[in-house]
This record gives C-alpha cells, sequence and structure tokens, in this order.
C-alpha cells in the first residue's frame, strides 16, 4: 500500500511502496506542491522507475520556477536506487 500526504505545504510524506499503480495518486498530491518542499521517505519501503520519473518531472517543474526540493531519510535501499540513477 502506497500514501502521500502533504504537511505544511511543503513537506511531503511517503509510505509504503511507489510504484506505477500509485502514479495519478502521487500526481494529484505532487502537483498541489508550488514552493520549496522536502520529501521525507522515512516510510517508503519500495520505488520503482516510476516513482522515480514522478519526483524528477515534479523536481523540473519546481527549479524551473526557482524553487528547490531536498530529500530526507532514504533507507539504503532507496538511496541506491537514486545513487544507480545518478539522482
Amino acid at each position: 500500500m502506497f500514501d502521500i500526504k502533504v504537511q505544511n505545504g511543503k513537506e511531503v510524506l511517503l509510505s509504503g511502496r511507489f510504484d506505477a499503480s500509485q502514479i495519478e495518486k502521487a500526481y494529484k498530491t505532487l502537483d498541489t506542491i508550488k514552493e520549496d518542499c522536502i520529501v521525507d521517505f522515512k516510510d517508503l519501503q519500495y520505488i520503482s522507475s516510476a516513482g522515480l520519473g514522478a519526483l524528477i518531472k515534479t523536481y523540473s517543474r519546481l527549479k524551473n520556477s526557482g524553487h528547490s526540493i531536498k530529500l530526507i531519510n532514504m533507507n539504503k535501499h532507496i538511496y541506491e536506487v537514486f545513487k544507480i540513477s545518478a539522482l
């Protein structure tokens, strides 16, 4: 199961398994972010290439409007996925 929540308009909390079946749900939430944000991976167990793509798209959108994303609390597996992907 996957869950995504936004706190204070700028902290994104991810939990569960972020894969292609959850993309619509993720975009509905990520598209509401309009300023610098923090993405907390503390409760996320898995991320697929589709999940990475959603985060990259959000990063690009925010960067183009002068904002940024900070990624925190990645477990070792998710960190390795980002590292291998050269992100």
